[in-house]
């Protein structure tokens, strides 16, 4: 079985790499990886050499290149992670992630189409829902909730879900799509929430909270949404959606102090700054179908999940510590600095 894993220098992808080949001795995975400012290859250091594992850098738009890597790997299946996903850059410059969230995943299917590639899984997120009022807890985002954005970036995400589908009822592409809710876990790169929170607390800088820090958040450890992928291109229905969640609602503010409480960081290191243009107030994931289907729930309790991923940045630093010295400081400074 060989599998193109696009993205997989990334947060989420490269988790799934490394799950997959401790599950499936069997695989065979080719990563393919443009190597944005997200995507980190000294993530992928401990599995550079193995005999099942492939690295190719190249742009999931580059149509050519996409059709080169086909034609020699003749992949089973693709897994597309491949996405330009932080919304504060996407409000900054939306064009990016049309090109490569869209028209990439269209190149992408149809060099599926062209070389039968036997399931095209698509990653996407539960953003493109929109949000849910604070005041009803009873509300959870189900696969049959109409989409809703509110971000470039989740519209981007929306856009290709749904050409995923049409190509699916056009072409009979195998197609099967993935939405999930807030990922947490090693390799994260620090603009997201909780990497940022804990690189900051460590070197004693603010902590930068949009608003009041009330929106709500469903959180799924990273490992937890690897292994639903999994099953859902060994056991799930082509043509379907298949929400994964948490069933872990939390605030922002109450993440960052208890981030805070971990380290034994002050809460006055908490500093308010204008909100996001857009901001959705709340996300929460009804994971009924893939249970009820596949058998999928979450296994790592958030308490732990937490206190493992605090560890993990703590014996990590050089990781971490590389990135947040190089762009990522301009970018950061435009960001937060004059909020």
């Amino acid at each position: 079985m060989t599998i193109i894993v696009t993205g997989g220098a990334g947060f989420i992808g490269s988790n799934f790499i490394f799950y997959m080949l401790k599950a499936h001795l069997d695989y065979r995975i080719v990563c393919l990886d443009k190597l944005t400012y997200a995507g980190n290859l000294s993530t992928l250091a401990p599995i550079m050499g193995k005999a099942d594992f492939r690295f190719v850098r190249a742009d999931i738009c580059d149509r050519e290149a996409v059709d080169g890597l086909f034609a020699e790997e003749k992949p089973d299946i693709v897994v597309n992670f491949a996405a330009e996903s932080h919304v504060d850059r996407s409000i900054e410059d939306p064009g990016i992630f049309l090109q490569t969230n869209i028209l990439g995943t269209q190149v992408l299917m149809d060099t599926c189409r062209k070389y039968g590639v036997k399931r095209f899984h698509q990653v996407s997120t539960d953003e493109v829902y929109g949000d849910l009022p604070l005041d009803r807890p009873d509300m959870l985002f189900t696969e049959e909730t109409p989409i809703h954005t509110s971000s470039p970036y989740s519209a981007s995400k929306a856009g290709a879900d749904l050409l995923v589908m049409a190509y699916h009822r056009t072409y009979g592409l195998p197609a099967t799509i993935s939405r999930c809710s807030n990922n947490y876990g090693p390799y994260q790169f620090p603009e997201k929430l909780i990497p940022l929170m804990i690189a900051n607390a460590l070197n004693d800088k603010p902590l930068p909270v949009y608003g009041e820090g009330l929106n709500v958040r469903d959180w799924l450890y990273v490992e937890d949404h690897c292994r639903a992928i999994d099953l859902i291109l060994r056991s799930g229905k082509v043509g379907e959606i298949y929400n994964i969640g948490g069933h872990n609602e939390m605030r922002n503010i109450d993440i960052v102090r208890l981030i805070c409480k971990e380290l034994g960081k002050p809460e006055s290191l908490i500093t308010h700054v204008t909100d996001r243009k857009g901001h959705d107030m709340r996300y929460a994931i009804d994971p009924t179908k893939i249970h009820t289907e596949l058998g999928w729930l979450p296994e790592m309790r958030f308490e732990d999940g937490i206190k493992k991923t605090i560890r993990w940045y703590l014996d990590n630093r050089p990781w971490w510590e590389k990135i947040v010295t190089g762009e990522y400081q301009n970018y950061y400074r435009k960001m937060y600095g004059g909020r």
